[in-house]
């Protein structure tokens, strides 16, 4: 448990904190900040600021309870793997802790980005995106991390006129891959996460084979070998999820989604 309360800022966004005129106590009792969903273990949270000038800006809320542990340094320390390796990821621009123990983190707004599986949802074709998911990953694997939880609602997609955009986030669950011994495991995993998603939206399966192949081709490894392990383990996490569903509804709703 902390001492005292510690709220840090990235430079170039404390002007915008200032404005806003939040501190680590704030972040968990301020009326502006507002929960869209609430599990156990975090709450996620907007907050909406009208500037002096007249322009909207929007921060994304993530909260902890002391329960959690600090989840804002592992949120933290994952982002800071994704920007050594150059992984597009969304900027966190602050974070704290309360004498509790209770942390926070706060993100900026991906203005123009949406959740994979919202914009498939909203009918973007898969095949749009497909390029931009499969180098994302492939470049995450090889930088030596791992996500585990890389499921299609943590790639956020800014579709352009001939190509997209990506990024990753829930960066809490981000780690090395540090030992050969797991590493294969590791990665299947995050692959399976990936092919599991895909199943509850428009997506068959010669687009999941051409999104490995598309992934195998930039690691320069065989999709062959691959794809039995990942089908196995996706069809595992299909009967843990739909256990975890049935005890947290709410888990798995996306940025922005309501009730």
């Amino acid at each position: 448990m902390s001492a005292r309360s510690s709220f840090q800022i990235e430079a170039a966004c404390a002007p915008l904190l200032r404005e806003i005129g939040l501190d680590a106590d704030g972040v968990f009792t301020d009326p502006r900040i507002v929960v869209w969903r609430s599990l156990p273990d975090r709450e996620n949270a907007t907050l909406d600021h009208l500037r002096s000038d007249g322009s909207k800006v929007r921060l994304h809320v993530k909260r902890y309870p002391p329960a959690a542990g600090f989840m804002a340094g592992q949120e933290m320390a994952g982002y800071r793997l994704l920007r050594e390796a150059s992984v597009p990821a969304a900027p966190i621009i602050a974070s704290g802790s309360r004498a509790d123990g209770s942390s926070f983190i706060i993100l900026e707004d991906l203005t123009g980005y949406t959740p994979a599986d919202k914009l498939l949802e909203q009918g973007f074709p898969f095949d749009r995106l497909l390029n931009a998911t499969a180098d994302l990953a492939a470049l995450l694997h090889g930088a030596q991390l791992h996500h585990r939880d890389l499921y299609l609602c943590h790639f956020m997609i800014k579709p352009g006129p001939d190509s997209v955009d990506a990024k990753l986030i829930d960066m809490a669950r981000v780690s090395r891959m540090k030992s050969v011994l797991t590493r294969q495991r590791w990665i299947v995993k995050d692959l399976a996460q990936f092919w599991y998603s895909t199943l509850s939206v428009t997506v068959n399966d010669s687009q999941r084979r051409a999104w490995l192949e598309r992934y195998c081709r930039s690691r320069n490894i065989s999709a062959d070998r691959l794809t039995g392990p990942i089908q196995r383990k996706a069809a595992a996490i299909a009967r843990h999820d739909a256990e975890l569903r049935k005890k947290q509804p709410r888990r798995n709703v996306s940025i922005g989604e309501q009730a």
